[in-house]
């Protein structure tokens, strides 16, 4: 008894430290995981960016002194799923506090439409921000008879991984040429699988959803002769009138060696979160997201990560706004009919 009442002062002087360290830094730590895709596209490195950002660890410093200027106490990293319809699950489970989707999968997966009509919608998903376009890719070896999506008949083609948003968008594409999974030899591989089987002559093709230039493709037209298959003419209309996620997009020439423009569809990728995320830790992440002084991080870091603007970050917005974000776009003077 005695020892305790002597070192007493000793503890009172440790709690007194740390409440002091704790007032410092704004608030105690808080980590947020975001959920992106496989680590050879471009949802992971994305999402790190937005990690790097938002984030504002314990004993940083001010932002107006060149130090962070994410949220105070926060720590965000990017975790590796396989993709949109992963990532839409796991939000709604409370695996995951934040995630980058394609457009179509957030719409699918919160009106339980589509790929999701067996289950429950997924309602306590809440749109944070639309973030940039990605392109379909259907990637093939450059001597390869397939010139159009229709040629993919028969054919050994991987749709990409079980749970991505890849898949989801390649259904709808082989649909549109009254194609479907049962019509060609279907396998489900990451991207860099993918690329690798291709150059192998073990698959005949692939499909990749994900922003220009991606790595792994990149990589392997450096070493291969590669060609992308285009969407185009009537089947694309139609496959956008039936999907207006869709929209019709292009390849520049240039992005991956020896492969010319090339015609294809696009749909936005979005960051979401759920519903239980506290308003205030959502409007303080988009000011953090937003704010001028990270913007030299995203120019640099990624290329997609230079097209993510706030004035077109409510463009294709189709669930609804998270409370938090509602506020923060209202206040900017951000708003579109509709949206929430």
């Amino acid at each position: 008894m005695t020892s305790f009442w002597r070192r007493l002062p000793i503890l009172l002087l440790a709690s007194l430290l740390m409440v002091c360290a704790s007032a410092s830094w704004g608030q105690e730590v808080r980590f947020l995981r975001i959920g992106t895709g496989g680590t050879g596209g471009t949802y992971f490195p994305i999402g790190g960016l937005i990690a790097s950002v938002i984030s504002k660890p314990p004993g940083s410093r001010d932002c107006e002194v060149g130090g962070s200027c994410g949220v105070p106490g926060l720590i965000a990293t990017a975790v590796s799923t396989q993709g949109s319809v992963e990532n839409v699950q796991s939000v709604q489970k409370g695996e995951l506090e934040m995630a980058l989707t394609q457009a179509d999968v957030a719409y699918y997966a919160y009106s339980g439409e589509g790929v999701f009509a067996d289950g429950d919608p997924l309602s306590s998903l809440r749109a944070m921000a639309r973030l940039y376009p990605e392109v379909v890719h259907i990637v093939v070896r450059a001597g390869s008879d397939i010139t159009s999506v229709a040629d993919l008949a028969g054919r050994r083609v991987s749709v990409g991984e079980a749970e991505s948003g890849t898949l989801v968008a390649s259904r709808l594409i082989l649909a549109g040429y009254a194609l479907s999974l049962d019509r060609i030899e279907p396998s489900f591989h990451k991207l860099g699988r993918a690329s690798d089987l291709l150059i192998a002559e073990e698959i005949d093709a692939f499909f990749m959803v994900g922003g220009h230039p991606l790595g792994a493709i990149g990589l392997a037209a450096e070493n291969h002769d590669l060609r992308l298959v285009s969407i185009s003419g009537e089947a694309a209309e139609a496959i956008v009138a039936a999907n207006p996620f869709f929209a019709r997009d292009t390849i520049p020439a240039g992005q991956y060696r020896n492969i010319g423009e090339t015609e294809t569809l696009s749909v936005s990728a979005q960051l979401i979160a759920s519903e239980q995320m506290h308003p205030d830790l959502a409007y303080r992440i988009l000011r953090a997201l937003w704010h001028p002084n990270n913007r030299p991080v995203l120019d640099t870091g990624h290329p997609n990560a230079a097209q993510i603007r706030l004035e077109s970050a409510l463009d294709g917005i189709a669930i609804p706004l998270h409370p938090g974000a509602a506020r923060f776009y209202e206040e900017v003077g951000l708003t579109r009919a509709g949206v929430y």
